[in-house]
């Protein structure tokens, strides 16, 4: 987190999250869109089940570090941008769940106890 000297750091554009939270499935859904690639193909092609593959696209999946690097071999894009989004993308929906952030708070205030 950058933090500047009398500047709320949640004001700070780069400390900012979306507010939109985008699978990283739908990426590699438009980036096989935009090369005219099927679902079928990329699935063809990576050894994923066409059924599986479609849940990964459709955000239902999580982009695991194999399916990273069977994409990355298909298209060229590196596996770690797909294995980074994803975890950014389980971060800020876990940032998100108001439970799991109750959750946090009362760890947070057993540890200051301690």
């Amino acid at each position: 987190m950058i933090t500047l000297r009398g500047i709320d750091p949640r004001m700070i554009a780069n400390n900012l999250e979306s507010s939109m939270l985008i699978h990283p499935g739908e990426m590699i859904k438009d980036e096989i869109e935009s090369r005219g690639m099927t679902q079928k193909k990329l699935a063809d092609m990576t050894g994923i089940a066409p059924s599986v593959l479609n849940e990964v696209l459709n955000g239902k999946r999580s982009v695991t570090t194999e399916y990273a690097l069977l994409i990355e071999a298909a298209l060229d894009i590196d596996a770690d941008m797909w294995i980074g989004l994803q975890a950014d993308y389980d971060k800020q929906k876990a940032r998100n769940d108001k439970s799991f952030i109750k959750r946090l708070e009362e760890i947070r205030k057993y540890a200051v106890m301690l």
